[in-house]
């Protein structure tokens, strides 16, 4: 068989065209592949729901890929189990209700997971903005606003393109960067007790996950907040390197955003 270089190019232009036109246009656009995000787009895809996840970096994961201070275990606790299972990741028993996941297995199944349900991954995209409408004389978040990652990194005066979703999820970790940007830009008040990104607390491993499941919903008309954004933006202690009320609360939001949906 003989390879043609120039085949080879078109195929991946070619192709990647197709993925990313098929998603201008989104029921839900989530930013930020994280765990959390990443079992959003597990559950939605396989609801039938047209979403895509931009991830600014190279590889999907956020902090999975690293366990705690790279010795790449991750904790589970019971409760999340029922996700771990139907996901198919292996976990061993440490007692107490306490198990533990290789994070290199848990992370590229969950991706997989994800991409093999129908959701988009689109990586080295970085989302520098949202789009945003009027309903009732105020502002709604209805997409995204997004370019190459090294366009940004490198500072390149290159205009971006708009990407229109009907809900954005900003799962974009401690930084909570879509929360900031709707803000500021915006000039509106958060659903948080400050009205605006309240900032986490320090390490505290049971409420922090109980706080992120509980927080994580709609912070602002069109934009949810789900796992660490979500503790973030409404003022959460942080959990350190347990993983359970990531993927639950990345269950949640898409549960929310099904009922939205379908009613």
């Amino acid at each position: 068989m003989k390879l043609e270089d120039t085949i080879i190019s078109k195929s991946i232009i070619e192709s990647f065209k197709e993925k990313l036109l098929d998603s201008v246009e989104l029921d839900v656009a989530l930013v930020g592949a994280g765990p959390a995000n990443m079992i959003a787009g597990y559950y939605l895809g396989r609801s039938g729901i047209k979403a895509a996840i931009f991830e600014a970096k190279l590889a999907p994961g956020g902090g999975m890929w690293g366990g705690g201070m790279m010795f790449n275990e991750i904790v589970i606790q019971e409760d999340a189990l029922p996700i771990v299972e139907e996901i198919g990741i292996n976990y061993r028993s440490k007692g107490d209700d306490y198990y533990t996941m290789d994070s290199i297995e848990a992370t590229s199944t969950i991706i997989s997971k994800c991409v093999k349900s129908g959701t988009k991954i689109f990586n080295l995209i970085k989302v520098t903005d949202v789009l945003f409408r009027e309903e009732d004389g105020r502002p709604v978040v209805s997409g995204l606003v997004i370019n190459w990652s090294p366009v940004e990194k490198l500072e390149l005066h290159v205009d971006p393109i708009g990407i229109k979703a009907k809900f954005v999820v900003d799962g974009t970790g401690h930084p909570a960067e879509i929360c900031h940007i709707v803000r500021r830009k915006l000039g509106i008040r958060l659903n948080t007790k400050t009205g605006d990104v309240v900032g986490e607390m320090p390490l505290w491993a049971e409420k922090g996950e109980e706080f992120t499941v509980e927080n994580t919903k709609e912070v602002y008309p069109g934009l949810y907040v789900a796992g660490m954004a979500a503790n973030n933006a409404f003022g959460g202690p942080r959990m350190g390197p347990i993983f359970g009320g990531m993927l639950k609360s990345g269950k949640k939001v898409s549960e929310l955003l099904i009922k939205r949906l379908k009613g």
